[in-house]
């Protein structure tokens, strides 16, 4: 329980540092764990968590990019991102 009290504070921290995308894929990939583990017989709830959390990241990065459309993401020469117009 004390390992929790200090580890929510750290990832709430942490959670504030995403992108509008990485929130995006990272609920996605969240959500389908838990959906995989729920579904999943008793003996594979790993297994439908691993599965069902790879689906949901993927979902989320769809959900994520559909966000913005017509945007680009680029990174200039120092490695900075920007979102600009698509050409």
């Amino acid at each position: 329980m004390n390992k929790l009290i200090l580890i929510l504070p750290i990832t709430l921290a942490l959670a504030g540092c995403q992108t509008a995308e990485q929130r995006a894929v990272g609920t996605g990939a969240l959500a389908g764990a838990a959906i995989g583990a729920a579904v999943a017989d008793d003996d594979d709830r790993l297994e439908g968590a691993i599965v069902g959390g790879a689906a949901g990241a993927l979902v989320g990065t769809l959900i994520g990019q559909a966000q913005n459309p017509g945007d680009c993401v680029y990174e200039d020469a120092y490695g900075r991102r920007y979102v600009a117009a698509c050409p």
